[in-house]
Order: C-alpha cells, then structure tokens, then sequence
C-alpha cells in the first residue's frame, strides 16, 4: 500500500475476526519495530508475542480487546535509556501498527498505566522493563469511519508560538 494512505487510513480496530495471525506477518510487523530509530541506536524495547486465549483475557483491560487473536506486549528498557526509552518505545510501537495496517491487520494501542505489576507477574518481566503499550493485532471485524482531526493552522505555529 502507499505510504499516504497508510497513515491516512489506519483506524484504531475493537474488533476482530476470530482468525489466527498468520507468524510470517507478526515477524514483518516485529521487523518494522526493530528497524526504528532511537536515541544513540540504544533500541531500549523488547516485545512480548502472545497468542494464548487465556492469557490474552487476562492481559484484556476491556471485554472487546479479550476478544483479539494476538497481542504485543511493548516494554522500555529502563536501564538501557533511563531518559528516552518512552519516545524510543513510542516510535517503535507506530512503526508496528502502521506495519499491521499495510499487511491488512488491525491494531489498537492501549495504554498500560497502573498495571506493570500485573503484567510483569503474568509474563515474567524482568524489572529492568517497564510494561508501556500493549497492541492488540488481527483480522478487523469493523471498518470504523475516520474521526474528526484538528486543522493543521490550529496544530502549527512558525518561528514562535503563535
């Protein structure tokens, strides 16, 4: 797909069909993470596959995320980037869901605040990780409309806040 349209069309998906992420594609989305910059090349992240059903609804904040085929646990070495590790983290994870979208796969990001340690006890992370973002990733079941973005003159100033 080009490009633009790939970024103008991916859509945060809540809804999947009950198909199996095929391995090949979660590696060339895995790969599109890998490939991403970061500060000093130090690649602070490290990902969690998880295919399990169960624990899936476990890792699940809401009822529809349960219902995903795969989910991708995203994790910031803390040790490795003490102070860009987050934003490292942040253009990695886009990376893969924009490397979804080109595949035919949906995601949503979601936001993993006041659950590290669930997710480390469950998953077994190491302490030097931080548990960040979690990308639910399948077949989407839904075709939602695009929202409504704020003009680019309201986003952008020249030379000085404006």
């Amino acid at each position: 797909m080009e490009f633009k349209k790939v970024i103008e069309n991916r859509r945060s998906i809540r809804k999947y069909k009950n198909t199996p992420v095929p391995k090949e594609k979660i590696t060339k989305i895995l790969e599109a993470a890998r490939i991403a910059p970061s500060a000093s090349n130090r690649q602070p992240w490290h990902f969690i596959v998880v295919q399990n059903k169960e624990t899936i609804k476990k890792l699940a904040k809401q009822e529809w995320a349960a219902s995903a085929p795969a989910m991708i646990v995203c994790l910031a070495d803390v040790e490795e980037s003490p102070n860009w590790c987050l934003n490292d983290l942040g253009i990695a994870v886009e990376h893969m869901v924009l490397a979804a979208w080109d595949l035919g796969l949906g995601t949503c990001w979601m936001g993993q605040s006041n659950r590290e340690d669930l997710l480390k006890d469950l998953l077994g992370i190491p302490d030097k990780y931080r548990p960040v973002v979690l990308i639910t990733l399948g077949e989407a079941d839904e075709s939602p409309a695009a929202k409504q973005r704020k003009s680019l003159d309201s986003i952008v100033s020249w030379e000085k806040y404006s």
